[in-house]
């Protein structure tokens, strides 16, 4: 009961936050079209309306909520710490058991949404900021750990979360020392991309409220296949970084 009323007044301070220090932009909010063109500028030169059907159905459905938020002047970083508080949140459900680990499941989609709407409404109001960079980059790695132990708190085994999340932190951490180095710091769009692991951990959630009998199993196969995922897309990842690094002068 103490959880759910630290995370009540956290969520009415945080509305609070948002009425207070919301400022229209002066100018006229971007179309999708500019959106992806701004996105793709911000990620390596990645044209989000090619290959990856999740991610460009995931920044489309980013932008269409994101679209009225921006023209009120809502602030990114408030959205960026929202997607804490819906984290900590998936717990409640989870914890009370049943079918409420269907609700549990899409909170988290909630929360993974938010840590990609910051970045978007920054990108229409025209307000990103290396602080906002960095405060994104370091609440998705806190959300990383949320999301995992909300999987385990369902049934998956704590050390394959532990492995999970050594190879989530392990692929940001070679992007970020390939972009100090002088490549990009995306290198690749990998299978195991924030939307994918987003949509994966939540199913391991979401599918033990519908197979009641089964928590577990959900859980345990859900966190199987999104370990696996990473791994390979690290391989993905490290093997183009490479090719970048090497090609490189000096």
């Amino acid at each position: 009961m103490t959880g759910i009323v630290v995370l009540a007044v956290a969520g009415l301070l945080l509305v609070v936050l948002a009425l207070a220090t919301a400022s229209r932009p002066a100018h006229e909010i971007p179309d999708k079209n500019a959106y992806f063109d701004r996105w793709s500028v911000l990620h390596g030169g990645y044209d989000p309306r090619t290959g990856n059907p999740w991610l460009r159905g995931w920044l489309t459905m980013v932008y269409t909520i994101a679209r009225p938020l921006a023209r009120r002047g809502v602030q990114p970083d408030v959205l960026t710490i929202s997607s804490i508080w819906l984290a900590g949140a998936v717990f409640v459900p989870a914890d009370i058991g049943g079918r409420w680990a269907m609700l549990a499941g899409w909170v988290l989609v909630a929360s993974g949404l938010f840590d990609t709407l910051d970045g978007c409404v920054a990108v229409l109001e025209e307000r990103t900021s290396k602080w906002g960079y960095v405060l994104d980059s370091a609440v998705d790695r806190v959300n990383d750990v949320i999301y995992l132990a909300a999987v385990v708190s369902v049934g998956a085994p704590l050390e394959r979360a532990i492995a999970c999340g050594f190879l989530f932190f392990f692929m940001e951490y070679v992007r970020a020392r390939a972009g100090n180095a002088g490549g990009d710091e995306v290198g690749r769009i990998t299978i195991a991309e924030r939307p994918n692991r987003v949509i994966f951990l939540s199913a391991s959630i979401h599918f033990g409220g519908v197979f009641l009998g089964h928590r577990e199993l959900v859980a345990t196969t859900g966190m199987a296949l999104i370990t696996l995922m990473t791994l390979f897309a690290v391989g993905q990842l490290l093997v183009t970084v490479r090719r970048q690094l090497l090609a490189l002068p000096g």
